[in-house]
């Protein structure tokens, strides 16, 4: 009995994502698909009414992409490692919050041609995301 309700829950956990994977639009995979030859394990979320998310692995790291519901790239974001970022961002994250423990960083390239960095914090019981353009500056997002 056990084994056909662990069944019946994984065909509706199967058949759910699929069918949220289906909603879609056909420009915006369209436009992914092109952006990101060869993307596996992709996997969408609706970020507002207009606006789609793909999580996926993409030359062996994980990535996130947003679109416009017409197909339109906006940002993605992309791992990388404190070594990595820009001397001027290391150093005002320094300046401001040497210590802290990093949970997670990455860079965002944006469709009007910016980068900015996002460094995830531990602070206290929550999570911080400070995000910083190429010169250092902490931005709002």
């Amino acid at each position: 009995m056990k084994r056909i309700i662990s069944l019946a829950i994984a065909f509706i956990c199967v058949y759910a994502t699929g069918f949220a994977q289906s909603k879609i639009p056909a420009d915006v995979i369209s436009v992914f698909n092109e952006k990101f030859p060869e993307a596996s394990n992709v996997k969408w979320d609706k970020e507002n009414a207009h606006e789609y998310e793909a999580s996926f692995v993409w030359k062996g790291e994980k990535h996130s992409a947003n679109f416009y519901d017409k197909g339109e790239w906006l940002e993605t974001e992309s791992p990388t490692t404190f070594d990595q970022l820009p001397e001027k961002v290391q150093a005002a994250y320094n300046a401001s919050h040497k210590g802290a423990k990093i949970k997670a960083i990455a860079k965002i390239e944006t469709s009007k041609g910016s980068i900015k960095y996002e460094v995830e914090i531990k602070h206290g019981f929550r999570t911080v995301e400070l995000f910083y353009d190429v010169n250092g500056n902490e931005v709002e997002e």
